[in-house]
């Protein structure tokens, strides 16, 4: 039965192909720069209507006007059709057609195709779809308006943690500074937007950041976002006994069901070389930050390690480079970094000793 249907699908498909080459030729082939220069001067009339019966304003009409005149202006220079295919040719190609689309698709499908395979239910593909949909079209509406109202401290407060979600995170650190400009100074504002800049840094904790969070706890000491990453910062610059009394205290200062613990929880358990603990209340906030986020991380460090290796670098960035393998823990990479940062920047002796003075920090030892 199913090839029967393949055979009528394949017929189908061969009647398609072939009409345009079988029907007759028109003798008035229709111009498509006449075409679309018709439209371009049915729009010029319809935005002078707008403008007449007060439905657009006067700024934006001639905006739209001189869009339209310099699509007319290009429609105009579209070169002329070609002249139809001779008859012999339309019937040799038709013949091609013919046979050869059966003849290639039959082998592949028997070769590749798996009639068996179950779909994916429609359902779930449409409602991925939908909300994919949704997301794009909410930010591009909030976008299409900053660009209008750049002094719009509300919609870049909105933008700012949708960034964060679709992975775009230099634009989020950007629309987290603007809404702290326009709307005033806020703890949470500001600990997400040093979070931003560390997730743009490839999970580092840059000196930038580390103000951020710095500030935040200023306006509201306790803050568990600020306080968190302030011990990771510590952790990184190879501060071990400091970063590990900073997580602590910050166990010691939540509450038992307190979604972050685990997280925090993790981190100290790691920097002590045992094994993580279940934490009551693990799971209220989903995967620890060492699997939430290590793929983000892993890609933007990849992409950082393959720039810096076509193109070199600063001793920041590849300080970055190195700090980041630190925290994905992979420590081979983070000593080959190194090796390759030292060779890069070895004509300049002050970017190597702090190079090496990183690697003292870091624990990596001697890559040379």
């Amino acid at each position: 039965m199913l090839w029967f249907v393949l055979a009528g699908m394949a017929a189908f498909a061969v009647l398609a192909a072939l009409w345009p080459l079988l029907r007759p030729s028109s003798s008035a082939t229709a111009d498509p720069a006449l075409n679309e220069s018709g439209f371009y001067r049915a729009q010029l009339d319809e935005i002078q209507r707008d403008v007449e019966r007060g439905l657009l304003p006067q700024g934006e009409a001639e905006s739209a006007r001189a869009e339209a005149g310099r699509r007319l202006i290009a429609a105009a220079s579209l070169p002329s059709p070609s002249p139809p295919a001779a008859p012999r040719n339309r019937l040799a190609a038709a013949a091609l057609i013919a046979v050869g689309l059966p003849a290639l698709a039959f082998p592949l499908y028997a070769l590749l195709g798996q009639p068996r395979m179950l779909d994916e239910p429609l359902a779930s593909r449409v409602n991925a779809s939908h909300a994919k949909d949704e997301i794009e079209a909410a930010v591009a509406a909030v976008e299409a308006r900053l660009i209008t109202h750049p002094d719009d401290g509300k919609g870049w407060a909105v933008i700012a943690p949708v960034y964060m979600r679709l992975e775009r995170y230099s634009e989020a650190a950007h629309a987290y500074a603007e809404a702290l400009r326009l709307e005033g100074e806020d703890p949470l504002r500001r600990a997400g937007y040093g979070e931003a800049l560390v997730a743009a840094a490839g999970g580092v904790v840059t000196d930038e950041a580390r103000q951020a969070f710095e500030r935040a706890l200023a306006e509201q000491p306790g803050q568990p976002q600020a306080r968190f990453y302030l011990a990771l910062g510590a952790e990184q610059d190879g501060k071990k006994a400091e970063a590990i009394q900073a997580y602590e205290r910050i166990i010691a200062d939540s509450a038992p069901n307190a979604p972050w613990r685990s997280v925090v929880s993790a981190r100290l358990s790691a920097l002590k070389g045992e094994p993580a603990q279940a934490e009551a209340g693990a799971g209220l906030a989903g995967p620890a930050i060492s699997e939430a986020q290590r793929p983000m991380i892993e890609g933007m460090v990849s992409r950082l390690a393959n720039r810096l290796a076509s193109n070199g670098g600063s001793v920041d960035e590849w300080s970055r480079l190195i700090r980041a393998y630190a925290v994905l823990h992979e420590a081979d990479k983070a000593k080959a970094a190194l090796a390759d940062a030292r060779k890069a920047l070895a004509p300049d002796p002050n970017a190597v000793a702090s190079l090496d003075a990183l690697a003292r920090d870091l624990g990596l030892g001697d890559a040379n």
